[in-house]
């Protein structure tokens, strides 16, 4: 298959699995989520545990990729949380401004310069994020404000500085310490599950009563599976993708799953102010590219 069936078959896989993520949301916690679908996704990489290649796999690179699970899975966990609260439309873009964050902190800390198409980038992801945030009869300034006023907007922050940090971690794993993509993938899942179990292990004993399946009746649990598949599909896609292609143009590519899952879950979810949102989703998107470009 060509590596840009691959890379829009990933795209559209994640955007179904942002959109079952927001439908589930509504009916379970945020943590119970990520422990229930981190299971099955940990099941169902058994299927890959045959291309699993440990000898290439140094010690060391095994627990950068614990350390870095750590940072992921917080990550996600913050991105749950802010989608359970917060509209589809006003989760999703604003995340896809990591590759901004990327290449501010090349540029702060490691010297690198920035090209006038990356200042261009940057400059529709912030016009993006502000006509977003942007509501009828409020002052130019409020749409700045809420990163400052909201906590989910502030976890949305959080998040997007996780996902930056992981990244940087993800490119130093695959190329300098060479780890295989699909060990990476294989090692992460079952990485998560554990994380995700000691994160629910310590908070239930804050929360005794709350047990892990509450409100998860057999329609949701088929949808967290199809959830589950979905992500190891987006993933493993991304992967071949990846090996086959330039790798700028896949993660481009992968980048309008941002798009497809506010294009349709807005709608889905009968968000206001749906033409707004999807320009300025547009804008943010389009400035992802051109960084990446």
């Amino acid at each position: 298959m060509e590596w840009y069936l691959l890379a829009l078959s990933s795209a559209l896989l994640s955007a179904f699995a942002a959109i079952m993520q927001k439908k589930v949301l509504g009916k379970i916690s945020a943590l119970n989520f990520t422990v229930i679908v981190s299971i099955f996704i940990a099941l169902f990489s058994t299927i890959l545990i045959g291309k699993v290649d440990l000898s290439a796999a140094a010690s060391y690179s095994v627990l950068v990729l614990f350390g870095k699970s750590i940072i992921n899975a917080t990550a996600f966990l913050c991105i749950m949380i802010a989608l359970k609260n917060l509209e589809i439309s006003r989760t999703l873009p604003i995340l896809a401004a990591s590759p901004m964050t990327v290449a501010l902190l090349a540029f702060l800390f490691l010297g690198e310069s920035l090209s006038l198409t990356e200042v261009l980038g940057m400059m529709l992801i912030v016009a993006g994020t502000y006509i977003l945030e942007l509501k009828k009869s409020e002052n130019i300034s409020a749409p700045f404000r809420v990163f400052i006023d909201s906590k989910y907007h502030r976890i949305i922050l959080i998040a997007l500085g996780l996902m930056t940090i992981s990244s940087v971690i993800d490119k130093l794993l695959l190329t300098s310490f060479k780890l295989p993509p699909v060990t990476f993938l294989v090692l992460q899942n079952y990485f998560f599950l554990i994380i995700f179990l000691l994160y629910r292990i310590l908070t239930g004993l804050k929360n005794n009563n709350e047990k892990l399946f509450n409100g998860v009746s057999k329609n949701i649990l088929l949808i967290i599976i199809f959830i589950a598949i979905a992500t190891i599909g987006y993933r493993w896609t991304q992967i071949e993708a990846t090996k086959l292609g330039p790798v700028g143009l896949v993660i481009a590519v992968k980048r309008l799953s941002v798009l497809f899952a506010v294009v349709i879950g807005a709608k889905l979810f009968k968000e206001e102010n749906y033409l707004k949102k999807v320009i300025a989703t547009i804008f943010i998107v389009g400035g992802a590219l051109l960084i990446y470009e």
